[in-house]
C-alpha cells in the first residue's frame, strides 16, 4: 500500500503540493520518503502516525516565542 501527504495550500499541479510518500513495509511499519526537508523520522508505525508528526511540527513552528530585543538607554548628547 502507498499513501501521500499533500499540502493543500498549493494547487494540485504544483510540485510543492506533495509533502511525503508513505509505503507499507509490514503490518505495523511504514517508511516515509520526504519530498521536503523536514526533520522527521523515516519510519513510523502507521500512516496516521506520520500525518500526526507533520501536524505536530506545524503547530510547534507557529508557536515560537518572540525574540527579545535588548533595550539600551539613549546616548547622551555632549
Amino acid at each position: 500500500m502507498e499513501w501521500v501527504i499533500n499540502d493543500l495550500r498549493y494547487e494540485e499541479h504544483d510540485p510543492r503540493n506533495v509533502v511525503a510518500c508513505i509505503y507499507q513495509l509490514e503490518e505495523t511499519e511504514v517508511e516515509v520518503v520526504w519530498l521536503r526537508e523536514l526533520p522527521l523520522a523515516s519510519r513510523y508505525s502507521s500512516p496516521f502516525d506520520v500525518l500526526e508528526a507533520v501536524e505536530r511540527m506545524q503547530r510547534v513552528s507557529r508557536a515560537t516565542r518572540p525574540v527579545t530585543i535588548p533595550h539600551l538607554p539613549p546616548l547622551l548628547a555632549t
